[in-house]
């Protein structure tokens, strides 16, 4: 049984936890956060919206399954590894962008492979959690 409180909180914090999980997994590659760290924050996110709302209300504002990030998240690591062969360097060397953006900074594979490793964290946690989730309701 969950509170009004929690309820009311909950659609307030979802979307702030999301916001901070992406400016975490952007400033990754210079400074600690990235991909993991992000990635727990959007689960967190994601999971106190379903306990407060019910695992039916957060399965319909996914869409999808999350089991789903996991392969397109090792894909994006993998990619982020194989691009720097392409232009004569060894696998997993670092390869930037010219020019700085605001927020991002100066992008490169190592923000794809943050990007994927987020994407795996998510789908994972929240397969788990969802697993769970169903276990408890039969």
């Amino acid at each position: 049984m969950t509170t009004l409180i929690l309820r009311t909180a909950s659609v307030y914090l979802m979307p702030l936890l999301l916001l901070f999980s992406v400016f975490i997994l952007l400033r990754g590659h210079y400074l600690p956060g990235g991909g993991f760290v992000g990635g727990l924050i959007a689960s967190i996110a994601l999971v106190v919206y379903g306990y407060a709302n019910g695992i039916n209300q957060i399965k319909s504002f996914l869409r999808f399954h999350p089991g789903a990030l996991i392969p397109t998240g090792v894909s994006l690591s993998l990619i982020s590894g194989l691009l720097p062969m392409f232009a004569g360097k060894p696998f997993m060397t670092n390869l930037w962008l010219d020019g700085t953006y605001p927020i991002i900074g100066q992008p490169g594979t190592a923000l794809i492979f943050d990007t994927g490793v987020y994407f795996v964290v998510v789908g994972t946690a929240l397969t788990i959690i969802f697993s769970i989730a169903e276990d408890n309701e039969k």
